[in-house]
């Protein structure tokens, strides 16, 4: 008979094979839950898996943490080990989960990255009139105007746009669908592109492509826009959620609307949307502090 470690990681492959199979999870994920269900196999070590107490598990992550993991990690963590134990329950005859009413600690909420105004105009303002300089204009110019994610645009086919309109219909998380505003510029750096776009994208419907007429892929823009930013010498790090992080902030702060930017953005719960808000909050804080004679500090 084999020993409890030994049984443990027959049960993990077991799981493992379930989320594959039943679950459909990409092996990406695959390796994020076997590598998270090896911490609770080191937990375990030659104990049985139906021996493990909410204070083991408690203390597990309690040592994880002070080792630096922190609780986006560890609650993505003891979401895997949820789950083993709610399969081992299901198909093993376990009887509790361990895990159930543990929760993680919290983490500082950070704000996300956003340019000023200045900085957004600086990079918009990318000169010539090349392929890849048109190209380059008219991803940023969208990414800008209307805060797609990465893989929206990446995924974009000409059909989805309605430049008649200044509409663009994205296909978000979830595969759910939205028309998203563009505005003028992004309009102008999108007809220039499409006049170039078709010398080279023969029967290929995608919108982005490159100089050899294949779709533009997700890494390729991200160096694409980081290239950009560097060339124009912008001091901030620049990445393509950076422009949509932009976006959200500059309309929430033009037009207080935080709905019509949840729905902009394409997100599900308002509660994604309202980090923002702390952004908008930052920038009223700094213009205080700078303006109000009793804010400001004493040389």
């Amino acid at each position: 008979m084999g020993t409890e470690t030994d049984r443990a990681r027959v049960l993990q492959a077991a799981y493992l094979a379930h989320l594959q199979t039943e679950r459909r999870l990409s092996a990406q994920t695959g390796k994020h839950y076997a590598r998270d269900l090896a911490q609770l196999l080191a937990l375990a070590a030659s104990r049985p898996l139906e021996s493990l107490s909410p204070h083991d598990i408690r203390r597990c992550i309690a040592t994880l943490h002070a080792r630096g993991l922190s609780g986006r990690s560890l609650g993505r963590m003891l979401s895997a080990w949820r789950g083993f134990f709610d399969y081992l329950a299901r198909d093993h005859g376990f009887v509790q989960n361990p895990c159930a009413q543990v929760r993680p600690p919290k983490s500082p909420k950070k704000l996300p990255h956003a340019l000023t105004p200045d900085g957004a105009a600086q990079l918009m303002a990318l000169p010539g009139d090349d392929f890849l300089a048109c190209r380059d204009r008219a991803m940023l110019e969208l990414f800008y105007s209307s805060g797609l994610r990465l893989s929206e645009l990446s995924g974009l086919d000409v059909a989805d746009l309605r430049l008649d309109e200044a509409l663009v219909e994205v296909t978000g998380k979830g595969s759910k669908t939205r028309l998203v505003p563009v505005g003028r510029k992004a309009l102008e750096a999108l007809r220039a592109w499409l006049a170039l776009r078709a010398t080279v994208a023969g029967d290929n419907a995608a919108l982005f492509v490159t100089q050899g007429g294949r779709r533009l892929g997700n890494r390729s823009i991200e160096a694409r826009v980081a290239l950009r930013a560097r060339q124009l010498g912008l001091a901030d790090s620049v990445h393509p959620h950076v422009l949509r992080h932009s976006f959200a902030s500059h309309v929430l702060q033009s037009s207080g609307d935080l709905r019509a930017v949840q729905e902009m953005l394409g997100h599900a719960s308002i509660t994604s949307t309202q980090v923002y808000t702390h952004l908008d909050f930052q920038h009223l804080a700094q213009v205080y502090d700078a303006a109000h004679p009793r804010a400001r500090r004493k040389p």
